[in-house]
């Protein structure tokens, strides 16, 4: 049986070298769209994509060890954020 529920994500930089974040599009409530939106939008797009939704648990757990991993330096490419994601997103 296919997953048919995911979670919209995106892994951005905060404008001005700021720290790399992540933001859960679906996951937010119509209030905290626009803003999160607008902050995504602005800063620097690092990587995009939809996790399933059964496994978001264990995808935000991959997703947070990336995040650490790139605010302290390190540089990631996404492809290697992509395999990181492999099993757990679309």
């Amino acid at each position: 049986m296919e997953d048919s529920k995911k979670v919209m994500f995106e892994i951005f930089r905060e404008r001005d070298g700021g720290a790399y974040r992540a933001v859960y599009f679906t996951e937010l409530t119509e209030h905290e769209k626009d803003d999160a939106l607008s902050e995504a939008f602005s800063g620097e797009h690092i990587y995009s994509g939809y996790l399933l939704h059964r496994e978001r648990e264990r995808a935000k757990a991959t997703v947070n060890h990336l995040l650490d991993r790139l605010n302290a330096g390190e540089v990631i490419s996404e492809q290697e954020i992509g395999c990181a994601l492999d099993g757990v997103s679309v």
